[in-house]
């Protein structure tokens, strides 16, 4: 059978999540589609920085920078248990450099050195305070004397100058976010259309065929929205619309097991130039130090991973920022890596590619009854405006009007947020007959989500060996978050994979529990488990056997 709806989304990363909860709020009959899971492309690949883009001030995008800002706050208000306030320290190494290559990046160079010195950083931290200031949240940016500074992180190197601090953001865990997205546009449209692991069949020009878990399925669009990231040429040549939008670069990230360095860190990150000029971050991320990012041209999202020469300059980096503090690869307990989905572009330098989101248009022919719209560039913090922006345009096109807002629309588990957390934990203590430090710990994790998970666990939750996560909790995830996968589970419902507290018998346990609860046989059970646990030791460098004696 055919079925018609008025926008079809292909891709399920973020900005497809973000504009099908839009169009799913207001009425609209769309569907969305991902040959993998939920938030399980690019989307899974981030810096976890819900940011304002400090950076952009250079590139002279100030549009960019008051849209990222106002998105960064609303997500601090939208998403409370997966977003939070993260203060970030930036290292001065000079008090006058900068001036002139921030002056000729205004006027579009693409080669100017990066160092930014202390007079640089002041104004940029006090326009990045200016433009933040709708729906603030976080305090104002201080700038540090090199005495402070040195206080405040002892293991820094002394060669610094001085130390600006300011506010920005984390997600804890992005996956579960687009899956949140998703699930919300579900609630409140109940015949739209979620699908993930349903690959593109084909099309003849008006109905687009899929294979999918439970058989084929066959829609006929008005509209066709590309969401698929750095997928997007791919899709548009499969729709038989052939494109170059996309010019993507590599972001690769590793996860430390460290306590002496989250003990230096205090909470806070550090965003800070390498010796080559590069930007490189280091921040406390769900008790493991996270550290990021490299931007190297790539083209294939496939087969992209984090290599050893980025391994190696993010340790050098390390050891020449925090002397006081021994870096290397044992300490590594997960590695992670992406292609940005960034626009076509010839610039020497990846670094200085716009980060803007733009939705070109391929028109209707002769062979194609609807419209492509692709959606191009942009970045983790803008995806809810980008979404209304696109939204706002597909409604015109079809002739509806707005009828909610989602700016300051809660997301998942972030409704009816607490603003009293141990009060809230206590009674659904109460409620649920859990511990309520086991009910202020899935709070902290699921927001409100936590209390039929909860009800799940009751007073006796069966934990896992390796985490702090229970059979029963995994077992109502499985069942109510269109798991399809044992990947699924442990790499984008939770963070048992990339906090590399996942060893190999709680692996194998999990894949019962999906078994159980998807009805697999032994032999897909056994299929899951070796390929989830092969992928997990080669491209992403989990060392399973040291989480069990962690």
């Amino acid at each position: 059978m055919i079925r018609d709806l008025d926008v079809l989304i292909l891709g399920a990363g973020i900005n497809g999540a973000g504009l099908f909860r839009d169009l799913c709020e207001q009425g609209i009959d769309c569907a969305i589609i991902d040959k993998g899971d939920y938030g399980g492309g690019t989307s899974a690949a981030p810096s976890r920085l819900i940011h304002g883009g400090i950076k952009y001030l250079e590139t002279g995008e100030l549009r960019l920078v008051a849209q990222s800002t106002l998105e960064r706050n609303l997500l601090l208000k939208n998403a409370p248990h997966l977003v939070r306030p993260l203060p970030t320290v930036i290292p001065i190494f000079s008090w006058l450099r900068g001036i002139g290559p921030a002056l000729r990046t205004l006027m579009g160079s693409t080669t100017a050195p990066r160092s930014r010195g202390a007079v640089l950083i002041k104004a940029g931290l006090a326009m990045y305070d200016f433009y933040g200031r709708r729906h603030r949240v976080m305090p104002r940016h201080q700038l540090w004397s090199r005495a402070r500074a040195l206080r405040e992180i002892p293991p820094l190197t002394p060669r610094i100058r001085a130390a600006g601090q300011y506010y920005d953001a984390a997600v804890t865990l992005p996956e579960r976010l687009v899956w949140e997205l998703v699930a919300d546009g579900l609630g409140a449209n109940p015949q739209a259309l979620a699908l993930n692991h349903t690959t593109l069949a084909g099309t003849d020009g008006e109905v687009i065929r899929f294979d999918g878990p439970s058989g084929p399925v066959a829609l006929r669009p008005r509209i066709v929205v590309n969401a698929a990231g750095p997928w997007i040429d791919r899709v548009n040549a499969a729709l038989g619309a052939p494109s170059r939008l996309i010019g993507g670069t590599r972001g690769s990230h590793i996860l430390l097991d460290h306590p002496e360095l989250l003990a230096a860190l205090n909470g806070r990150m550090i965003y800070f130039e390498a010796d080559d000029g590069r930007i490189c971050l280091v921040f406390p991320y769900l008790d493991r130090a996270l550290v990021g990012s490299t931007d190297i041209r790539a083209e294939d999202p496939d087969e992209v991973a984090c290599d050893d020469a980025e391994i190696a300059y993010f340790l050098g980096a390390l050891s020449g920022l925090l002397p006081g503090l021994d870096f290397d690869e044992s300490q590594i307990v997960y590695a992670y890596s992406g292609i940005r989905p960034l626009p076509a572009s010839d610039a020497a330098n990846p670094g200085l590619i716009s980060r803007d989101h733009s939705a070109p248009e391929i028109a209707p022919d002769a062979t194609r009854r609807w419209p492509i719209i692709s959606l191009v560039g942009g970045k983790w913090t803008t995806f809810r405006g980008f979404a209304a922006e696109v939204a706002d345009d597909l409604m015109a096109r079809l002739g509806v009007t707005r009828r909610r807002d989602t700016a300051l629309l809660p997301i998942g588990g972030g409704h009816d947020y607490p603003a009293d957390a141990g009060a809230w934990s206590d009674d659904a203590a109460r409620r649920t007959l859990a511990a309520p430090a086991r009910a202020r710990q899935l709070l902290a994790r699921y927001g409100t989500t936590a209390e039929a998970i909860l009800r799940a666990e009751g007073a006796a939750p069966a934990m896992l060996e390796a985490s702090d996560h229970s059979e029963q909790e995994l077992d109502w995830i499985i069942r109510n978050e269109q798991v399809g996968t044992l990947a699924d589970l442990v790499m984008r419902r939770t963070a048992l994979a990339v906090t590399g507290r996942l060893s190999s018998r709680d692996l194998a346990r999990i894949a019962d529990l999906c078994a159980g609860a998807l009805g697999w046989d032994e032999a897909r059970r056994d299929i899951d488990l070796k390929e989830t646990q092969a992928m997990l030791l080669t491209r992403h460098r989990l060392r399973m056997d040291q989480a069990a004696s962690a």
